[in-house]
């Protein structure tokens, strides 16, 4: 069976917006992230196990609001005892180290629409929705928050390129794209 993308229906390649007479190099950029295996891993509270004694894919835990990383893998802190791992390889022998004593581990993969942008203006594009002081972001910060109503997190992959992902869930996956194209309009933007 073939995944279909939750933004299948309205993700469309090419320029849009205000991008006549300007470098292409200056536009944001706007892609949806596909194919990514999602789990979200939770520590009971009853729990006295240590995360600093587990890594997935040679990734440590993340501190609050933090994420670590390695080329394929990611870990995003989501709150008190609570991550959610992504990554472009399959993880799931990784994950069998979670006792189900003391962790629960959900595979989340289909459930989340992810968008990333690329550029110079994203932080004007996350102000126009949402009310996080989006200026403190940093390379490797991570935060939940809304965005014109829709609940997001938002992950600062680099500051140099400027480069951020947006997840959703999916089932505002679309309200979150037109949401997200429409504050793009006035800057200009390329779809990839």
């Amino acid at each position: 069976m073939n995944n279909i993308s939750s933004l299948y229906n309205v993700h469309r390649l090419g320029l849009f917006g205000d991008y006549q007479n300007k470098d292409e190099d200056k536009l944001i950029k706007l892609k949806e992230i596909k194919d990514l295996n999602l789990f979200q891993v939770v520590k009971y509270k009853n729990s006295h196990e240590k995360l600093s004694n587990f890594k997935i894919d040679g990734v440590n835990f993340s501190e609050n609001l933090k994420t670590s990383s390695n080329q394929s893998t990611r870990i995003i802190w989501m709150g008190p005892d609570n991550w959610y791992i992504f990554s472009n390889k399959n993880i799931t022998e990784d994950l069998k180290i979670f006792n189900e004593a003391n962790f629960a581990v959900t595979n989340l993969s289909n459930s989340r629409s992810v968008i990333e942008l690329e550029g110079d203006l994203i932080l004007e594009v996350l102000k126009k929705g949402t009310p996080l002081d989006v200026e403190k972001l940093k390379e490797g910060d991570c935060a939940n928050t809304i965005y014109n109503g829709i609940t997001i997190t938002i992950d600062v992959i680099s500051n140099k390129p400027k480069i951020i992902r947006i997840f959703g869930l999916r089932s505002f996956g679309e309200s979150l794209y037109h949401s997200i194209t429409d504050s793009c309009l006035e800057f200009g933007y390329k779809s990839l």
